[in-house]
């Protein structure tokens, strides 16, 4: 049985057009941006959407240390790593990490949210994350994006 024109099309990395985003993380909550950037830097808001190729955009992200979490995560949340040495397990506490490297915890919960393969690693270098208002990808000439 021919499937013939009724057949998807994956569309191949060349024939695929990037663009830069920058997204102000002032006053948005944590999980709800990092879902919305994940899902811009994987390319599902495209139509032309190819699972196994790298089809999203690139996403700046700027005032990472303005980020919003709820409830009472910001006393209770830990981050976890473990060194591969026994007895090395690192934990680090949200308010230590938010106030030494406060762009680490967008990029830990956007890598959540991509594939753990070589195309996520892939994906992931898309993302830049910046602690401040400033950025140095001004030549990119980035779109302002904004999420409701």
């Amino acid at each position: 049985m021919a499937f013939g024109d009724k057949s998807t099309y994956f569309f191949k990395q060349s024939e695929l057009e990037q663009k830069w985003f920058v997204v102000d993380a002032n006053g948005q909550t944590l999980g709800r941006l990092a879902t919305q950037v994940a899902r811009i830097l994987r390319g599902k808001h495209k139509p032309t959407f190819t699972p196994n190729a790298d089809a999203g955009d690139f996403v700046i992200i700027v005032n990472a240390e303005k980020i919003r979490i709820t409830g009472k995560r910001a006393e209770l949340k830990e981050y976890f790593h473990y060194t591969g040495y026994p007895g090395g397990a690192v934990f680090a506490k949200y308010k230590d990490v938010i106030k030494n490297h406060p762009e680490r915890i967008l990029e830990h919960a956007v890598r959540g949210m991509i594939p753990h393969t070589r195309l996520g690693r892939k994906i992931f270098s898309k993302l830049k994350v910046y602690a401040g208002p400033v950025h140095p990808h001004e030549s990119q000439q980035p779109a302002p994006l904004s999420f409701n």
